[in-house]
């Protein structure tokens, strides 16, 4: 296989905290946010910036300091340090009331003893507006979640996505500058977190509100997102488009949560390759691919620090007879099948989306689109010419 390059410069996507003078076009800013619990790190120097009316999603492991990060952007949580600015404004020591933002909380938080309208119209009623604004303000933000004809239902009486749409509802009421998510799909079903993720996104554009959602559900982020931050360890790995996370993780942790993945040693690459010629090595410019220098059979990779990844699609199964590669297993998924393959001990996945293989064929493998990590980075990818 011929690689050709193509090289980034890391972190993929700006991380630090926008200039001052840049900070009027932003619709938030966290600058450096830290914070400890119980003498362990959960959130170390975080930096992000949102253009107005931009969605951003914090996905990242069970762990990671997403939940924490959202609490301290609300206002909820203290940070030890950094600072948040909304709209241009530090808010960074004011309480969750006097910020110019809104959440909707993981278990909705709706009162059960309260209809619909008077849900939504709470946070209104305690800053005892007039009657008449909280009344047509509620039933604007109803309509705009498809819920007028539920103003008088007591949430018990109505459906789990309704009841998400409620305290969305809750939330834009407010009018915020910006609308915080915490897992907001979480408690409702396959099917109907799939409408709802839909309809939020709809209700976001349309109203342009700068949002930030946490979630752990990869298709989730990448479906719903403008940008998304993954987050490890506290700290954000990469922050970028969707397609961008996706097609190029930034680091070996990117590739290997995003989605499927085949991670490779240099010695597993060896052996996927089996000694044919057409493979890339180190080039000139420090890299590991060298463009159009295909290696001699049996030239080794340098090893040290260094791991590869393919995704399923860009391992490419070619039936030959007596061929290196046996398919060990096939998995229906519907509109495509996954083949688990076997390379002498080593096991590959890959997707096929027409006629899948049978358990028990052989053949050999051609990788279609290889990232090369040194030290957990990304230095390059490699595609097939």
């Amino acid at each position: 296989m011929t690689l050709e390059t193509s090289r980034h410069t890391l972190p993929v996507a700006p991380l630090g905290a926008a200039s001052p003078s840049a900070d009027h076009r932003a619709g938030l800013v966290v600058s450096g946010l830290t914070k400890s619990l119980g003498g362990r790190t959960i959130v170390d120097s975080f930096d992000l910036r949102l253009r107005p009316g931009e969605l951003v999603t914090l996905l990242g492991p069970s762990g990671c300091g997403k939940t924490t990060t959202l609490r301290m952007i609300a206002g909820f949580l203290a940070p030890d340090s950094g600072t948040v600015t909304i709209d241009g404004r530090d808010v960074t020591d004011l309480g969750p009331e006097k910020r110019p933002s809104a959440m909707v909380f993981q278990n909705y938080a709706l009162w059960p003893h309260l209809t619909v309208f008077k849900n939504v119209a709470f946070p209104l009623t305690v800053k005892r507006l007039p009657k008449a604004e909280v009344t047509a303000r509620v039933m604007n933000a109803l309509e705009t979640v498809g819920l007028t004809h539920h103003a008088q239902s007591r949430p018990a009486h109505i459906s789990g996505g309704e009841q998400q749409r409620a305290a969305l509802a809750r939330a834009i009421v407010q009018e915020p500058g910006l609308l915080l998510l915490d897992e907001p799909l979480s408690n409702l079903d396959a099917q109907l977190r799939v409408r709802v993720r839909e309809e939020i996104r709809e209700i976001q554009q349309r109203l342009a509100i700068t949002t930030v959602m946490v979630t752990h559900d990869q298709e989730e982020a990448l479906a719903i997102s403008d940008r998304v931050a993954v987050m490890n360890g506290g700290r954000v790995e990469q922050v970028d488009a969707p397609s961008a996370v996706y097609a190029a993780p930034a680091t070996s942790f990117v590739a290997s949560f995003i989605g499927s993945m085949n991670v490779l040693t240099s010695a597993e690459l060896d052996r996927v390759r089996h000694g044919r010629a057409e493979a890339a090595g180190p080039s000139e410019t420090g890299g590991p691919f060298a463009v159009g220098e295909p290696l001699e059979a049996g030239e080794p990779f340098n090893a040290e620090g260094e791991t590869w990844a393919v995704r399923p699609e860009h391992v490419v199964f070619r039936p030959v007879p007596g061929g290196p590669i046996e398919v060990r297993r096939i998995l229906p998924h519907g509109h495509f099948t996954e083949v688990v393959l076997d390379a002498g001990g080593l096991e590959l996945r890959s997707v096929v989306t027409g006629e899948a293989p049978r358990e028990g064929d052989r053949g050999d493998v051609t990788l279609t689109r290889v990232q090369h990590y040194r030290d957990g980075l990304l230095t390059a990818s490699g595609e097939a010419r």
